[in-house]
């Protein structure tokens, strides 16, 4: 049998894997251990011949060996080594695998064993089933996973760049076992499964190291489990780098070197707020300053910084844990969220008493946060006083960059750009799909932010417990640039699009 191919018959011209995808039939013939450790994809078959995108230089030894290994003629196209790294990680799925795991557990499961000893076995199908499921969620950059029992099967699902996806159905009978298997993992109490818990898993998966945060709550249809992929490998944003613009970045710049105040971050959940509060510590001089955060949990490990984690079980809780820090000589204090009245008012009297707070709240927009605060019963002339700034943020997915085309926005769109836009805009892009977003258009986030300082109109206007309304466009007429302004600005610059403003900043 001969080659097809070899290096030297290779045009110059590389194959472009973002729109190339790969036949199942082909990457059935190539066991992906062996495509990473040759750097090559499986593409397609085509006439009884094996076409391959390989790293080059290319070897016509590893051909003849692929050959041999896939029982066809091969021939290879040359493609850059990042680009093959990356599709044999979105190409190889390990969800087929779990079919054979549902067959294994269906046979070997005795009819009268409770269900959730069936996980304790270290041997066990439901082990693999769940490894499986963690391992196709980090390579599909899922943030959650979701395991919710049906009437009929229990449904899998992944949150990916903010939208849940259906990615699997597994038979009702595994939903308990499962459940049983996680909960081992992260030290919860597997016979109780009526009230909710909580835990957390330390794991290395593919020489990645991820933190788990679990969550279970009785549904009608049995135990449902959330698990909250925090990869600790991930490069974190500076602040440059989250989407502030212009004026927003340099005021949330000049904020940050403010001996003291207080700055927060608002916005729903997932909303991208720890991420925020992250790049604004690495602002900061952790030589000079005393710097502490306080959160739920740590989700990142900073150099030189002391990070306080919160005990549910010790009883450790926010205002615990600022009270202890308040007598530890800080310079800038972190509190990961500020959700009650007493957590409000340590974290104000802090910032009076000349500390810098950082923190985040759940409010809609960042006149929303001043509302909050007077709802929690702080005082509107304590508010006033501490309050320096306040950053609301979204998430919008990205355009992604390989399939980005052309379209014409339909009337809803229309009216946003209209308003927001600044002039007319010759074209207006979107993601077609393709194998680099999964067929969604999109690839990563960005985000919109609007940034409120406190001026001296604004804290009279707060003392005196105005609306929202009223604080909100007063900071308009200062110059601050409101969500939507800000995410059609990105639709400016071509970084989302006009229907994800819509979706994601509906103010």
């Amino acid at each position: 049998m001969e080659l097809a191919a070899t290096s030297e018959q290779l045009g110059p011209a590389r194959v472009d894997l973002g729109v190339c995808p790969s036949q199942p039939e082909a990457l059935a013939l190539v066991p992906e251990a062996y495509a990473a450790a040759n750097h090559l994809v499986p593409l397609r078959l085509e006439g009884g011949c094996l076409v391959v995108a390989c790293a080059e230089p290319i070897r016509p030894e590893m051909l003849t060996e692929l050959q041999v290994l896939s029982r066809h003629q091969v021939r290879a196209l040359p493609a850059s080594a990042g680009e093959i790294a990356e599709a044999i990680e979105q190409r190889y799925r390990v969800l087929p695998d779990v079919a054979e795991q549902v067959r294994a557990f269906t046979e070997r499961q005795p009819p009268s064993a409770p269900p959730a000893l069936l996980a304790i076995n270290g041997h066990s199908p439901v082990v693999r089933v769940v490894d499986l499921v963690i391992a196709q969620g980090l390579r599909d950059r899922a943030s959650d996973v979701h395991l919710e029992p049906q009437q009929g099967y229990l449904r899998v699902r992944f949150r990916i760049d903010g939208l849940l996806t259906d990615v699997l159905r597994l038979p009702r009978a595994m939903a308990p076992a499962l459940a049983s298997r996680i909960k081992v993992m992260a030290n919860m109490d597997i016979v109780d499964r009526h009230n909710a818990q909580d835990g957390q898993i330390q794991l290395e998966v593919g020489g990645r190291l991820v933190d788990i945060r679990v969550s279970t709550l009785e549904t009608q249809w049995g135990e449902k489990v959330v698990l909250r992929l925090l990869d600790r490998g991930r490069t974190l944003l500076s602040l440059d780098q989250l989407g502030l613009a212009g004026d927003a970045y340099r005021a949330v710049r000049r904020l940050l070197r403010s001996p003291f105040g207080m700055l927060v971050v608002s916005g729903p959940t997932g909303s991208g707020k720890t991420t925020t509060l992250y790049a604004a510590i690495r602002e900061l001089d952790p030589i000079t300053q005393n710097i502490t955060t306080i959160e739920d949990p740590i989700e990142y490990t900073f150099e030189n910084i002391n990070q306080v984690s919160i005990r549910r079980v010790g009883g450790l809780g926010f205002a615990g844990a600022l009270k202890a820090i308040l007598r530890q000589d800080p310079d800038v204090i972190l509190v990961g969220e500020v959700r009650d009245r007493e957590t409000a008012e340590i974290a104000i009297r802090s910032a009076l008493t000349g500390h810098l707070v950082l923190c985040s709240l759940h409010a809609t927009d960042a006149g929303g946060v001043i509302q909050r605060f007077v709802e929690m019963g702080i005082d509107g002339f304590l508010v006033a006083s501490a309050l320096a700034g306040v950053v609301a943020q979204r998430l919008v997915r990205r355009i992604c960059p390989y399939c980005r085309e052309t379209y014409q926005p339909g009337p809803e769109e229309l009216r946003l750009w209209l308003e927001y836009g600044t002039g007319a805009k010759p074209e207006f892009f979107r993601g077609r799909g393709c194998n680099h977003c999964a067929g969604t258009g999109y690839r990563g986030r960005i985000g919109v932010f609007e940034a409120l300082v406190v001026s001296e109109q604004i804290k009279r206007l707060i003392s005196e417990q105005a609306p929202a309304a009223m604080v909100r466009e007063q900071a308009r007429r200062e110059g601050m640039r409101t969500l939507r302004a800000d995410g059609v600005d990105k639709v400016a610059h071509d970084l989302t699009t006009l229907s994800e403003v819509v979706r994601c900043v509906w103010l």
